[in-house]
């Protein structure tokens, strides 16, 4: 998996940190507090939207919801800053792999389309922040995930072609995303895609239950 790689790039929700749950519920509260009901689609539409177009997503699709974008997104902030500091911790194994691929000098990326405040506050709870040259939120680029573009982005920063980079992922846009840069990608077992993990595997080039299969040697070879 890591044959060749210069950089290895990590999507952060549901892949890098255990955090998803915390959306799930945010959603719930949210749209009761404003009395709004979930399309069926609702979670395939938002998936891998920047923090951004999910909540141009909220302002175009609720109409009765009177809020701009940017107040939708202060308020998902403020319910959602101290979960962040205070309960939303690495994945198994994760902390020694990133020390491994330190002593390697394996370059180090975020690629989130997570608020960069609500990144930062995470990354700097579990203190990992200095383990990374680059932290870059969908937001900062033109189109979220499935676009390959905050991938392309992180790897120059690192001065790493595409076809260096290794990436973490954990739901199918994620996915896409790495492989539209050019990037091989392993997908993350994660509770809340685990209804998607036929289409996760079929799209990635690895399957990791989680970081202790890299260290094992246990992890699945996809697309074969």
């Amino acid at each position: 998996m890591l044959k060749g790689k210069k950089a290895v790039i990590f999507d952060m929700d549901g892949s890098l940190v255990d955090s998803m749950w915390i959306w799930t519920e945010v959603d719930r509260i949210y749209m009761e507090k404003y009395n709004l009901e979930q399309p069926e689609d609702f979670h395939r539409a938002i998936e891998g939207r920047s923090y951004t177009e999910i909540a141009q997503y909220f302002v175009d699709t609720f109409h009765g919801l009177n809020r701009t974008v940017e107040e939708v997104k202060d308020e998902w902030e403020d319910m959602t800053m101290e979960l962040y500091r205070t309960k939303v911790f690495l994945k198994p194994g994760a902390k020694e792999f990133l020390d491994h691929m330190r002593a390697k000098g394996v370059l180090l990326g975020i690629a989130t389309s997570n608020r960069r405040a609500l990144a930062e506050a995470a990354l700097d709870a579990r203190g990992i922040t200095p383990y990374f040259s680059s932290v870059r939120t969908a937001c900062e680029v033109s189109a979220g995930k499935p676009a390959p573009d905050v991938y392309l982005k992180v790897a120059e920063d690192l001065g790493v072609h595409p076809k260096d980079c290794l990436v973490f992922e954990d739901i199918p846009n994620g996915i896409l995303a790495g492989k539209n840069a050019g990037m091989e990608v392993c997908a993350v077992e994660d509770d809340f895609s685990r209804p998607d993990e036929p289409i996760k595997k079929r799209l990635a080039d690895y399957f990791i239950r989680d970081f202790y299969d890299i260290r094992d040697n246990t992890y699945e070879r996809c697309g074969i």
